[in-house]
């Protein structure tokens, strides 16, 4: 019973004895190619990345490169590796190639998410850092990833979304910025000009206030209670809320100090009383 088990062990024992002093010197040919092409790969996708960073390129193309640079590397070193002994690539070539159509029909929203962060990262609609809008979604860009990007809004929030439904959409970019809104209702016998003034150094004195665009200030509207001044100013995506609850509480206090009044709501009331 283990005659025949050990009579199997010695013959391979014996093949792979035959191999190693066959192909031993080829062996650490081969695994010396591999270490110095691993070696190589990284410097050189390190090359590509400074590079590009002195010229001020995208961080996300930046990687991209880089990374794509590395790996056709090691493909290569990997192939010239196993022709080194006497391992044909050949048939490796056909069952990858077999593999990825039936991969790629097994995955094809997968695919596709690939296919539009490609398109994304060599058209650069965005970069890293700007603040977009699509399909009712917004935030500032943290990261372009080959499947997704991702988003942070003002809440601090990260929303991931496939690339497949960014890429052929309406996309609105206002870059490092989002626009705040706000407005406040002053009485008809108040100065508009000073209220005006008033709320132009609170918006402008605030340090996370852009000064490019400018803030817009002016009268919105006219109530039936007072006349509406509206304020409109752009901030770090990001500090949306807190630079808002600022402004607003600081244009309410400057109200407050040059006693200028701030109507309630009016309702006129009638009372008819029948014969």
């Amino acid at each position: 019973m283990i005659s025949p088990e050990i009579e199997q062990f010695e013959k391979y024992y014996a093949m792979l004895t035959e191999y190693l002093v066959t192909y031993s010197m080829q062996i650490v040919g081969a695994i010396f190619i591999l270490l110095i092409g691993l070696w190589v790969a990284q410097k050189l996708a390190n090359v590509v990345a400074n590079l590009m960073a002195r010229h001020n390129i995208d961080v996300t193309l930046t990687n991209f490169v880089s990374n794509l640079v590395k790996v056709l590397l090691i493909i290569i070193v990997i192939i010239i590796a196993l022709g080194k002994i006497g391992i044909s690539v050949t048939p490796f070539v056909a069952a990858i190639g077999a593999a990825s159509l039936g991969a790629g029909l097994a995955m094809q929203g997968m695919l596709s998410n690939y296919g539009a962060g490609l398109a994304i990262i060599a058209t650069r609609p965005f970069v890293v850092g700007d603040t977009i809008e699509v399909k009712n979604v917004s935030g500032q860009v943290k990261i372009i990833e080959l499947g997704h990007t991702v988003l942070i809004d003002e809440e601090k929030v990260e929303i991931t979304i496939p690339n497949k439904h960014i890429l052929g959409e309406i996309l609105h970019n206002s870059f490092k910025f989002s626009l705040v809104k706000g407005e406040i209702t002053i009485a008809y016998s108040a100065c508009s000009n000073t209220a005006v003034q008033l709320i132009e150094d609170v918006v402008n004195g605030h340090e996370l206030v852009a000064k490019v665009p400018n803030a817009q200030i002016g009268i919105e509207r006219f109530a039936d209670n007072g006349v509406t001044i509206s304020y409109r100013y752009w901030v770090p995506t990001t500090k949306i809320i807190e630079t808002k609850l600022a402004i607003n509480g600081g244009v309410y206090s400057a109200m407050n100090k040059a006693n200028i009044e701030i109507p309630l709501p009016q309702r006129i009331v009638s009372i008819i009383k029948g014969d």
